[in-house]
Order: C-alpha cells, then sequence, then structure tokens
C-alpha cells in the first residue's frame, strides 16, 4: 500500500506541470479520461459489485443507491467529465486591471490552487467528478474514499491516470488515498505545505471533523437539512409535485428536502393530500411510503410519527420528512434560522411579497421560490459536474464552480518606476 505522506509528495511534485498546461492540454486530458471511464467499463462494474457485495446487509437500500453504478451512471460520468472539458478556463483570466499615476499596471490574473484534496463517503461518481474540476482548474488532485467504495474508487482513478498519461500529463496529477482509516484523512486535514485546499464532501459527522481538525483551508461542504415552507396561498398541486420531487426523487443527497412547514390556514387541506401522495399512492405503487414526523399540530390533522426532540435537526438521507405546522411566514423563518444547515431552503407561493420577504430573511446558500430543492447541482445551475456545495460564506457559498476552484496572483507590469 502506498502511504499517505508519498501520494501527497507526488502530487505536489506533479502540480506544476499542469499549472503550465495550456488549456487545449488539460481539455485533451479530460476527453482522454472520459473515453478511459467507458473503455474501462467492464472493470468499473465489477469492482463496484465488488464493493456492494461487502456493503449489503451493513447500509441501507438507500445508501446502497449511493454506492452503486449502473452502465447508465458510469456514462453520465464519462459525459460529466466531457462538459467539464467545455467550460471556459478559469485560470489565467484577468479579474482587475488598474493604470496608477505613476504608470504602474496592476492586474489581478486567476491562478491554479496549486494541490486540492477531496475527502468523500459513498459515491463513487465524486472521483471522476472532483477530479474533473481540480484538473480544468489546473490542480492536482488527492483523492480520499471511503472504505465502502475503495475497488470501485480505485478502478476509477486507474481510468483517470490512464488518460493523463496518454496526454503525456503525469499520473500523479490524480491520486487516491489508499489508506481508509481515519488516520489517512487526519492526514489530509493537517497536510500543511502539501495541500492548498481541503474540501470535505459527506455527512455531518465528515464536515464537523474537518473543521475541527483541519490545519489547511477548508470549505464546509454538503450537509443539508433542506426546508421548503408551503405559504397559506400556494398552488397545492404544484406544492404536492416539488414536495414530492425534493424528497423522494433522490432522499440520499443533500439536496433531498428533509423538513416541510405548512401555514396553519391551508394545513387542513394540503396536508391529508400529503400523506395520500408521499404515503398510501406510493404503497399501491410498490415504493418506500415516506415516514412523516409529525409535530403535534400536524398530528392532529393526518396520521403518523410523532416527532421526536432531534426530528427537525437531522439530515435523514432517507424516505423520513419531518413536518411541523406554522402560523405565519416569519414563524417559519425563524425555525429555518434555528435548524438549517444553510444549504437549500425553498417557499411554494402565489404572493409575490412574501416570496420576496422569504428571499430577503432566510440565509442560506441556495434559496428557491416555487422550485424544488433537488436543483441545487453544480450541473443543473450549468457548473459541470459537481466538486460540492458549500455551506460556509467566505470564498465560496453554493455549487462551486471552476472559479472558485482557483485563487489570484497581482501582476505589476512597470517600465522602470521606483519607489
Amino acid at each position: 500500500m502506498r502511504q499517505t505522506d508519498a501520494i501527497l509528495r507526488a502530487a505536489k511534485a506533479a502540480a506544476p506541470a499542469l499549472a503550465a498546461a495550456p488549456s487545449s492540454r488539460k481539455d485533451e486530458a479530460l476527453r482522454a479520461i472520459a473515453a478511459r471511464l467507458l473503455s474501462h467499463s467492464e472493470e468499473i462494474l465489477r469492482a463496484n459489485a465488488e464493493d456492494l457485495a461487502r456493503a449489503r446487509g451493513g447500509v441501507s437500500e438507500v445508501m446502497l443507491d449511493r454506492l452503486a453504478l449502473s452502465e447508465a451512471r458510469l456514462r453520465a460520468m464519462a459525459e460529466g467529465v466531457l462538459s467539464v472539458a467545455g467550460l471556459p478556463d478559469p485560470v489565467g483570466r484577468v479579474l482587475r486591471r488598474a493604470e496608477r499615476p505613476n504608470g504602474l499596471v496592476i492586474e489581478r490574473v486567476s491562478v491554479p490552487m496549486g494541490v486540492i484534496g477531496i475527502i468523500y463517503e459513498s459515491r463513487p461518481n465524486v472521483t471522476s467528478d472532483a477530479a474533473a474540476r481540480a484538473l480544468k482548474a489546473g490542480s492536482a488532485v488527492v483523492l480520499r474514499g471511503g472504505k465502502e467504495a475503495f475497488a470501485t474508487n480505485m478502478a476509477v482513478t486507474r481510468a483517470i491516470r490512464e488518460g493523463l498519461a496518454a496526454v503525456g500529463l503525469p499520473e500523479d496529477l490524480a491520486c487516491l488515498v489508499e489508506d481508509t482509516s481515519r488516520a489517512s484523512a487526519l492526514a489530509l486535514m493537517e497536510a500543511t505545505g502539501s495541500i492548498d485546499l481541503l474540501i470535505p464532501r459527506g455527512g455531518a459527522g465528515l464536515i464537523r471533523s474537518c473543521v475541527e481538525n483541519a490545519k489547511v483551508p477548508c470549505i464546509q461542504t454538503g450537509s443539508g437539512i433542506c426546508h421548503i415552507y408551503v405559504d397559506a396561498s400556494a398552488d397545492e398541486d404544484m406544492a404536492l409535485a416539488i414536495v414530492d420531487n425534493a424528497k423522494t426523487s433522490r432522499p440520499s443527497v443533500c439536496n433531498a428536502a428533509e423538513v416541510l412547514l405548512v401555514h396553519e390556514a391551508i394545513a387542513p387541506r394540503f396536508l391529508p393530500r400529503l400523506r395520500a401522495r408521499l404515503v398510501e399512492e406510493r404503497v399501491e405503487r410498490g415504493l418506500p411510503p415516506v415516514d412523516l414526523r409529525l409535530d403535534p399540530r400536524a398530528a392532529g390533522i393526518i396520521s403518523g410519527t410523532s416527532a421526536g426532540p432531534e426530528d427537525f435537526d437531522t439530515e435523514f438521507l432517507d424516505y423520513i420528512l419531518a413536518v411541523r405546522v406554522v402560523s405565519s411566514l416569519e414563524e417559519a423563518v425563524v425555525h429555518i434560522a434555528r435548524h438549517s444547515t444553510g444549504h437549500s431552503e425553498a417557499i411554494v407561493t402565489r404572493d409575490d411579497g412574501q416570496a420576496a420577504s422569504f428571499v430577503r430573511a432566510v440565509d442560506s446558500a441556495a434559496v428557491y421560490v416555487n422550485a424544488s430543492t433537488r436543483f441545487t447541482d453544480g450541473g443543473e445551475f450549468g457548473l459541470g459536474c459537481e466538486m460540492g456545495i458549500s455551506t460556509q460564506k467566505l470564498h465560496a457559498r453554493g455549487p462551486m464552480g471552476l472559479e472558485e476552484l482557483t485563487s489570484y496572483k497581482t501582476v505589476i507590469h512597470g517600465s522602470g518606476q521606483i519607489r
């Protein structure tokens, strides 16, 4: 097994080759990587089957879905890499230019970070997504996935490294940490001088560990206790469709809704329809029903599970939805401020004034009016495949595009000026 410190040294040594590469070379590498993902599909899917077999029985069906690859998902991974190749190069842009009275021309120019570290959990598509984005942004990438996806991640990384080598770039521009113990994660968090930016993608525990232990710059991403507020004036059919999509289309991802707030004026009509759609109708169709965790007011209208003290502070990542009845938009906003992780929140309303008030008052990375929270995604925002969704405010916020993976330096052009 290759030691983590050796991997970090190799990535740092390889980084200058990519920083100096023109856009055409980086895009050529990404196209080669996409091709290798497809040509190695049999190997990758075989490795994924091994990971699934080991995980089955130890994790939920929802988490198995996060881990699973199929031919369609693998094609989507390759298409995601190609989409990044088609994006403008974020490196070398003049961000600001000023000419001083003494004739100096001062330019702020975007540059690569250097080495970007990614710590993530069970979704193997992150391996290619993160590598593609980091490489396009001119940085080497060190990937540290979860043990449950190790065989798949190794197979995907081999395809990535083969693609880099095919165009004459160092393979070590993309490295996978082979130690899946907690020690390797801590090593990345403490890799001062080796890691220029660390991005954790996973649950609240991983994010908290990075915040508490990281000695390198770290972006908080991922954890999503996302809320939908159904206002008194909401179109009920629209609200049902939005809640259904946000909760059930893929409950294991961070942009899935976890909490529903319903105005008391609409709750007696809306909640029975919600239960019919998310519980009875799903059972009739052979689909997993949603476990509705109800506050006392909601429980007085429909049947379900009584909400416990932690249910409004939990990222379920499952077919579970906490439901509360509120008396006003202001009460909904206060609830969101108290319980949200700052990821994505939505209001469903026909009142433009209420919508405007919600948008102003809710302090999250993405705020929706009459749309599902499931759109909080780099691809859906036109940024290419997903690197991560930042829930902090400095440097990056929301879905991270290529620009957020670069830094800048100041370049000064003179003609002999002295001070």
